[in-house]
């Protein structure tokens, strides 16, 4: 059986809930080792945290997600760290870049109700102060960028980072940056998402990216492949958009092969040592002793 590993989801998200005993035997059927978990806002934290107790291969995570970030308190940087501090397994994320919420977006859109929009420097302020948090533990910062790839390489290239590397998941960023992202440290998650037709143009990057930096995402219960491929049907959320099951990693793993033309066993080992070094190698992980400088309250 093909070992299995998600770099980015949300278990936590509220149209996974009354699936969660199914889900983990979905998941152990299908020769699932360990998904990385990630919070997104101050209320989730704990939340993560329980279901790593509860669900061993929850890899937990936890940081300020760039739409959330107008909304922090604050006390968002202390309960950050304890939470990030209080498992040693814990990285930080998710957390990033988006400059489509603050441009792109539509005027009335239902997912920004209630959100106050921090405008792109704000998010690079508290982006980079999550950043030097990872480095000072050692551990993986998972990273969202949208529509703000220059902006991510010149934090990137002026703040610390984990010494153990660091996750741009779903990459949709260009192949021609994938070299300079990877000289930083970055690892690139391939999401079941690019097999929708309006996402070809990330195939391009994900025939660039190192062996040895590839890895494989789900970002469930969001971004759900096309119906044909959709091996756990959900439903739909509130919304009307299809539930992605984390399930579907083996649909993503399968499309990945496809893409870079290898068969799916040494992909899939490539892609385990590639994780376990990233998320679960406890090598170089002594804390730095560098303070932390404030990010805005």
């Amino acid at each position: 059986m093909t070992p299995l590993y998600d770099a980015h989801f949300h278990l936590q998200f509220d149209s996974l809930g009354p699936h969660l005993g199914a889900l983990d035997a979905d998941l152990r059927g299908i020769g699932y080792r360990a998904g990385v978990v990630n919070g997104t806002n101050e209320d989730e934290w704990p939340v993560v945290a329980q279901l790593s107790r509860r669900f061993p291969w929850v890899v937990p995570s936890h940081g300020l997600h760039p739409w959330d970030c107008g909304n922090r308190t604050s006390a968002w940087q202390t309960r950050l760290r304890a939470a990030v501090t209080a498992d040693d397994r814990a990285h930080v994320g998710e957390i990033g870049l988006d400059r489509w919420i603050v441009e792109g977006v539509r005027p009335g859109d239902p997912r920004l109700a209630g959100l106050r929009v921090a405008p792109l420097d704000e998010q690079a302020e508290v982006f980079a102060w999550q950043l030097a948090l990872a480095a000072e533990f050692n551990r993986t910062a998972s990273i969202h960028c949208t529509q703000a790839f220059g902006v991510l390489l010149e934090v990137l290239r002026t703040t610390a980072l984990p010494a153990r590397g660091f996750l741009l998941h779903g990459y949709g960023g260009p192949a021609e940056m994938v070299k300079t992202f990877a000289d930083l440290g970055a690892y690139f998650s391939y999401n079941v998402e690019a097999l929708q037709p309006r996402h070809a143009a990330q195939l391009a990057s994900f025939k660039a990216v190192p062996a040895d930096r590839l890895l494989v995402e789900t970002d469930a219960p969001v971004k759900a492949p096309p119906p044909e491929r959709n091996r756990f049907p959900l439903g739909s959320d509130a919304d009307g958009s299809t539930i992605n099951h984390p399930g579907n990693i083996a649909v993503a793993y399968d499309a990945l092969a496809e893409l870079r033309g290898v068969a799916l066993p040494p992909l899939a080992a490539q892609v385990e040592e590639n994780f376990r070094r990233l998320f679960l190698s406890d090598a170089d992980s002594r804390p730095r002793r560098e303070p932390l400088a404030p990010a805005p309250a």
